[in-house]
């Protein structure tokens, strides 16, 4: 499994050649060992990717994004055929007990929540609300708690005015924060055999990654966090190089300190090892590192 992140943001051509990824841009050529990638994000549209790189980087189990004319991630790649997938693994995928899964999202729901209250305290703010709707969580979330927080918790975060539906540059970047958490989960999912569309709790039938969707709620915050540190007035590349750069983040996952990356790998791995009856415990516990890192990626070109 590699461990860059990768961002291609001007006029590029990305080949391959012996195991290396190689990018040309009008003034340099760069060479990547193609296993040293675990992400590879396609930041513009006057970006030309080779099929012998798209397949090599399947294979290799690297998760490409790509994005539109704004810059927005609009679709992923994912392995048709991962060598784990077998159909004993999603008969047992369709056949998760009703029990494990209400268990499962309850640690989920908990955990996120947890980790918004982190948020909060992290900006200095009343957290008090919050852990008031946590300490009324039930099973399975039955009285919609998460839903509860987000209303307030982002209220919290940016302010009366701020409202998770508008079109403005904060909302841009924690969609985009998002979408790179997802891309991530998703590939962790397809990795260890399982289907991305047969979720726990989100069921929508026009969602390929439902359940991406699901696994990927306790570490929303820590795109939270970093983006309401920051001052922009538009997402311009240094935002999204800076979101990438969250996936390298150090965080305590588990009680181990971790990269955000590995954390999000036996994160989905656990979860899927419970579901499916090879483990009887599960644990998700998070602490959101105690400042914000501003630092650039492994790679851009």
């Amino acid at each position: 499994m590699g461990w860059r992140n990768m961002v291609i943001t001007q006029h590029a051509k990305v080949s391959y050649s012996n195991r290396l990824l190689i990018i040309q841009t009008d003034q340099d050529k760069y060479h990547v060992p193609i296993t040293d990638l675990q992400l590879l994000l396609i930041g513009t549209t006057q970006a030309v990717v080779t099929t012998s790189a798209v397949c090599a980087l399947a294979e290799a189990h690297v998760k490409i994004v790509f994005t539109d004319h704004q810059g927005e991630p609009v679709c992923e790649t994912n392995d048709y055929y991962p060598t784990r997938r077998t159909a004993d693994l999603v008969r047992k995928q369709v056949a998760w007990s009703t029990q494990r899964v209400e268990n499962l999202w309850t640690k989920i729901t908990a955990s996120k929540i947890t980790n918004q209250i982190q948020v909060i305290d992290f900006i200095g703010g009343d957290s008090q609300e919050l852990s008031d709707e946590l300490d009324k969580l039930e099973l399975n979330d039955a009285t919609n708690r998460e839903a509860v927080v987000a209303n307030k918790y982002f209220t919290l975060l940016f302010g009366d005015e701020f409202h998770r539906r508008n079109f403005d540059p904060a909302n841009a970047a924690l969609n985009y924060g998002y979408a790179l958490l997802l891309s991530l989960v998703n590939r962790e999912i397809v990795s260890n055999g399982y289907l991305t569309c047969i979720g726990i709790h989100h069921v929508n039938n026009e969602n390929e990654f439902n359940l991406g969707s699901d696994l990927m709620e306790p570490f929303r915050p820590i795109v939270d966090q970093w983006v309401s540190q920051q001052k922009f007035i538009e997402l311009t590349p240094d935002v999204k190089i800076g979101l990438v750069a969250l996936l390298s983040v150090e965080i305590n996952f588990n009680g181990q300190q971790t990269y955000l990356s590995n954390a999000i790998s036996q994160h989905v791995a656990s979860c899927l090892h419970f579901l499916s009856e090879e483990t009887d415990e599960i644990k998700v516990e998070v602490i959101l590192p105690d400042e914000v890192s501003s630092h650039a990626i492994n790679s851009h070109v």
